[in-house]
């Protein structure tokens, strides 16, 4: 099951709320991304015209016997597939919180449908992601201590 993940969202953003969504390919994007040849580690979501979603900065490589004629571009802008009174939720938290809409990860579910985890952050200062660092180096040397115990 390929699964492609973006690490550093949630190291430069305070994930606040997540959602599954759909993601609109077009031909070889799938086996792409089933073959795990994308990225999204640029990648974020905007509310346009107020209901519809779309996903930038994502970047699916071309599969290896696409046609170069008929193969989509890599880094064009993709549309979530959500209900629209979620879409609404979104942009209504978006715009009053002044939050980003993140992608966290790209996956297969069990209906092996393909499906994107977005989320809503708030960025962190620099003071956060020391503090953040500082606490995960502090509960990896007491599992070390309390492993030694044992």
């Amino acid at each position: 099951m390929t699964t492609i993940e973006n690490r550093k969202a949630r190291h430069d953003y305070e994930i606040i709320e997540s959602y599954e969504a759909g993601l609109e390919l077009i031909g070889s994007e799938v086996k792409s991304i089933r073959a795990g040849k994308a990225s999204i580690k640029e990648a974020f979501a905007r509310v346009v015209r107020g209901r519809e979603l779309w996903l930038f900065g994502m970047h699916i490589a071309r599969y290896g016997n696409t046609d170069v004629r008929l193969a989509p571009e890599e880094k064009r802008s993709r549309r979530l597939l959500m209900h629209k009174k979620e879409i609404q939720k979104i942009a209504e938290r978006v715009q009053l919180e002044r939050l980003t809409i993140v992608a966290l990860r790209v996956y297969l579910n069990s209906r092996n449908r393909i499906k994107v985890m977005i989320a809503l952050g708030r960025g962190k200062k620099l003071h956060d992601k020391r503090q953040a660092i500082k606490e995960r180096d502090t509960k990896i040397d007491l599992s070390r201590v309390m492993k030694r115990a044992r």
